[in-house]
């Protein structure tokens, strides 16, 4: 079992990210010999605010090694329970505009790289995948930092990021239709922000597990009772926020339905949704 906690085996950052430049540009092998130390120096720094390092060489390498194979399901195991932690994943939850973010944020990725690896393999427990779950939807709806990219930092993109773990956990087979009921509303519920308005695409990664729970048998008329109830919520709303904070609701609203109705305008069985979402739209 690899203590990720432990600061023992960690590197500097300057030579982990040198190291890392010379592996990803074929200059450097994969050090197996230094495996260990590699990994846990990697997810030490996933939260680091040098775009590069965190970004192009940590989840990039992170993704190049599972896909690989060179992630043991043992390791993998581990690494998802410490990415589910207070360390990791709610590091500084509640926190908005401080660099804990990228913490949060790159650790929705790692979550979502191990659960992909899982819909290949099959090597978590099913318990597990359901603490995952769970967890998950405790932090989607207590993240508060909706930055997508951060000048200078790079990326963010904390919401975008917990999607795509949501779309893995949503494909995974030890997941049952009844779950996506769980997950569905917290999901929903960051459409609706009225803090700031979404710029970066956020909307599209919202709409994939969306649609993937459709594909897998979500109901439909899930989906179109939340479209119904859409325009009297936003009314219901305009009495709660300032002004400008409710036209940013509006527009996130507005971009998510335009971004959903693209989505699906080729799909002849979602015919009923595209006209939900026309009725929506011009109610709003």
């Amino acid at each position: 079992m690899v203590d990720f906690r432990s600061t023992d085996l960690i590197m500097e950052e300057h030579e982990l990210k040198k190291y890392l430049q010379e592996y990803k540009n074929g200059d450097k092998p994969w050090d197996v010999e230094n495996h260990a130390r590699l990994v846990t120096s990697m997810i030490h720094f996933i939260g680091s605010t040098d775009s590069e390092l965190r970004d192009k060489l940590i989840y990039s390498t992170f993704c190049q090694l599972a896909i690989d194979n060179q992630l043991g399901h043992d390791l993998l195991n581990d690494l998802l329970d410490y990415s589910l932690s207070d360390d990791m994943l709610f590091k500084g939850i509640g926190e908005n505009g401080t660099d804990t973010v990228f913490t949060r944020a790159f650790s929705s990725l790692v979550i979502a790289v191990i659960l992909y690896k899982d819909n290949e393999d099959d090597f978590l427990p099913r318990d597990v995948v359901y603490k995952t779950k769970d967890l998950l939807i405790n932090y989607i709806n207590s993240e508060n930092d909706l930055r997508g990219f951060v000048p200078v930092k790079g990326w963010a993109h904390s919401i975008a990021h917990v999607a795509d773990a949501f779309d893995e956990l949503i494909l995974n087979k030890k997941m049952e239709q009844k779950d996506y009921l769980d997950m569905l509303p917290p999901l929903w519920e960051k459409v609706l922000v009225s803090d700031s308005v979404y710029v970066h695409a956020e909307d599209e990664r919202m709409i994939a597990p969306i649609l993937a729970m459709l594909e897998k048998g979500l109901d439909l008329v899930e989906i179109e009772h939340l479209l119904k109830g859409l325009p009297s919520e936003l009314k219901r709303r305009k009495e709660q926020v300032e002004e400008e904070n409710y036209w940013f609701l509006e527009a996130n609203c507005k971009t998510f339905l335009k971004s959903f109705y693209v989505k699906i305008s080729s799909r002849e069985e979602l015919i009923s949704l595209r006209r939900d979402i026309e009725l929506c739209l011009s109610e709003l």
